[in-house]
């Protein structure tokens, strides 16, 4: 007998670029359990919230002991352009499960910006500020990832319909292509990830996944979630 998996909430998922999304598959995350994590140094447990427990954790995240904050879970499902992925997996503070192009048909849906999203960059590595191209070079830009994203994989499918392994054919995928990834993590690693990338100084693309993620912390941890933006956004 097949076991239907269950429909998670239109709610609970974020439209991120123009084939991106961020979807809350799963939460066990709650203040309360920051609170209980952080009480049971004292033999106490409460089963609700009071005033004193919001103090409790505007106190631990300002003094730093983050503990407390690892004892709940988000499991995310995420829709990026690779190179979104890429950035994404050097934070080593989660589990990633991520799409196999090894054993499933790549997608054929790529990430082309906005026309005010195409962007130069001036300064220093490092140093960086951007600035809105002219509209002409924003549609050309557009047009020339069209076109490449379609010879790319025209060319994949001609390799795979010749026998070509799908491990193998995949080499011809530009990062500009949709993959999907699973990613838990608990409140903590996700303030951190936020901290750093909804910064202004993260790339656009990664930012507005990052303020998808923001949003489902702040509805499932709202008094965390205060606290932390109140001590100036830093992960304890």
């Amino acid at each position: 007998m097949s076991v239907a998996s269950p429909v998670v909430p239109e709610s609970h998922t974020i439209e991120v670029l123009d084939h991106g999304f961020v979807r809350l598959d799963e939460a066990m995350a709650s203040d309360l359990s920051v609170v209980n994590a952080a009480r049971v140094s004292f033999a106490r447990r409460k089963e609700e919230m009071d005033d004193s427990d919001h103090g409790l954790i505007r106190f631990l995240l300002r003094q730093s002991h983050g503990t407390p904050f690892e004892h709940n879970a988000f499991r995310f499902h995420i829709r990026a352009p690779i190179f979104i992925a890429r950035e994404w997996f050097r934070h080593r503070i989660g589990s990633f499960n991520e799409f196999s192009m090894r054993y499933a048909k790549a997608t054929d849906e790529f990430y082309v910006p906005d026309a005010e999203d195409v962007r130069t960059q001036v300064g220093k590595p490092g140093a960086y500020s951007f600035e809105q191209v002219e509209p002409e070079v924003a549609e050309t830009t557009r047009e020339e990832l069209r076109a490449v994203y379609e010879t790319a994989y025209a060319a994949y499918e001609r390799l795979v319909e010749m026998g070509v392994a799908r491990e193998l054919a995949r080499a011809v995928m530009p990062v500009g292509s949709y993959t999907e990834f699973y990613w838990t993590v608990n409140a903590r690693s996700l303030m951190n990830f936020v901290s750093l990338r909804a910064a202004e100084t993260a790339q656009r693309e990664i930012r507005r996944y990052a303020d998808a993620c923001e949003r489902f912390l702040a509805e499932e941890m709202p008094v965390t979630y205060q606290a932390f933006v109140d001590a100036g956004r830093v992960a304890p």
